[in-house]
């Protein structure tokens, strides 16, 4: 019996999630000089991939078991650290340049996976 294979799902999540912050960064960008205007940015992946409910299962005894009690680290929020600038708007340019990086290197290393693991995926099937 073969199991379903989510990475194509969870990817393709990401890519949506990702997109979404891009635009959201770019609009950011946009409105870098319109006075009043707050920056805005979308709700972590982190916190969308736990709205899904995806639970982590045990398939033999010998698995170690998840406390759900333990403290998780990627639960931390940053510190709010927007700036009112002169145009009375919340927009920091070099902030939102480094967000626009950060969703790049993600969309790079997400790419990377799905290439790797479709290889993969394609050698197991050429031998078989």
């Amino acid at each position: 019996m073969t199991s379903p294979v989510y990475l194509f799902d969870l990817a393709s999540r990401q890519a949506q999630w990702l997109a979404a912050r891009q635009t959201t960064i770019s609009g950011n960008i946009a409105n870098a000089n319109t006075p009043g205007y707050r920056a805005k940015d979308v709700e972590p992946f982190v916190d969308v991939l736990d709205k899904t409910k995806l639970a982590m299962a045990a398939t033999s005894n010998g698995h170690i078991g998840f406390d759900a009690s333990r403290p998780d680290a990627s639960k931390v929020k940053k510190a709010d650290t927007w700036d009112t600038v002169y145009s009375r708007n919340s927009v920091s340019l070099e902030q939102e340049m480094i967000k626009a990086g950060e969703v790049d290197r993600q969309h790079s290393l997400n790419t990377s996976i799905v290439k790797a693991f479709h290889r993969m995926l394609m050698s197991s099937v050429r031998t078989a």
